[in-house]
């Protein structure tokens, strides 16, 4: 098994793909937490407009990578981040959290709405906190959003309800319409439908195969039928090691790891 670098997409290999088109690219990232490490030496690019898949069995560090794309260790005690990560070859240690959570938006696995906000509050509450205050542009913002994320039909006559009035499914496509309502560059969706019922699960997965003409979309999945299904490269990961990175139906089909194999035909996991 090669734990230095991986090698990335054939795609990303070739030397007249040029930088523009990566739309993250990590060297050496490591994540500690109380001197543990989470992560250890992920290099890896992903590329811009493709959905790129995380997965790999319980506390192997998914959520770990996918958290320190937007600083959010910045909120956690003793964590520790080394090494370097770019976003559209920009450093992200040159920006503040605020900064770059309006290039990195994130999707929970449990749905947040802010709960003693209403709909339409959720959807512009960014915008808001950003001095945002015109009403007739915050209209239209909450509704091109709305229907972006696939609520405005169910929720179009309900905007002043509370957000917590929606169902579990309606709640997470509030949360993903919040998140594209600032105009992220990246979407990164930790597990986002782990909590959802079949049909809600359905309707998210197609936001993400249609999202991705205008993001970049990194999800964590433990469901590896929904990976296969949504992304366009995927990546394995295993006690805090990136075992594989390929295209999906590379991965899938014929895994160059013996380790990758093991999990995807369910030796473990």
């Amino acid at each position: 098994m090669n734990e230095e670098i991986i090698e990335i997409d054939t795609d990303l290999s070739d030397e007249s793909e040029k930088d523009s088109k990566v739309a993250v690219q990590t060297t050496d990232l490591s994540v500690y937490f109380d001197e543990r490490a989470a992560i250890k030496n992920i290099n890896i690019k992903l590329r811009k407009n493709r959905v790129s898949a995380i997965i790999g069995p319980s506390g192997c560090g998914k959520s770990t990578f996918l958290r320190s794309l937007n600083l959010m260790h910045d909120m956690t005690p003793k964590a520790k981040v080394f090494g370097e990560i770019l976003i559209h070859g920009e450093n992200i240690s040159e920006f503040n959290s605020v900064d770059i959570r309006k290039k990195v938006g994130m999707v929970f696995q449990k749905p947040n709405p802010f709960p003693t906000m209403s709909i339409y509050d959720n959807v512009v509450a960014g915008l808001k906190l950003n001095g945002m205050t015109k009403k007739v542009l915050l209209d239209e913002i909450v509704e091109k959003n709305l229907i972006h994320a696939g609520l405005w039909n169910e929720a179009k006559d309900r905007l002043k309800s509370p957000a917590v009035s929606l169902s579990g499914g309606q709640q997470q496509r509030l949360c993903i319409a919040r998140t594209i309502a600032v105009n992220p560059e990246i979407i990164l969706m930790d597990e986002p439908t782990s909590a959802l019922d079949p049909i809600s699960t359905a309707k998210i997965e197609e936001l993400i195969y249609n999202f991705k003409s205008e993001y970049t979309i990194v999800i964590v999945t433990h469901n590896m039928q929904q990976a296969a299904r949504v992304s366009d490269q995927t990546a394995f990961f295993y006690l805090g090691k990136l075992i594989e990175f390929s295209k999906t139906r590379r991965m899938f089909t014929n895994p160059k790891e013996t380790l990758t194999e093991e999990y995807i035909t369910g030796k473990f996991g």
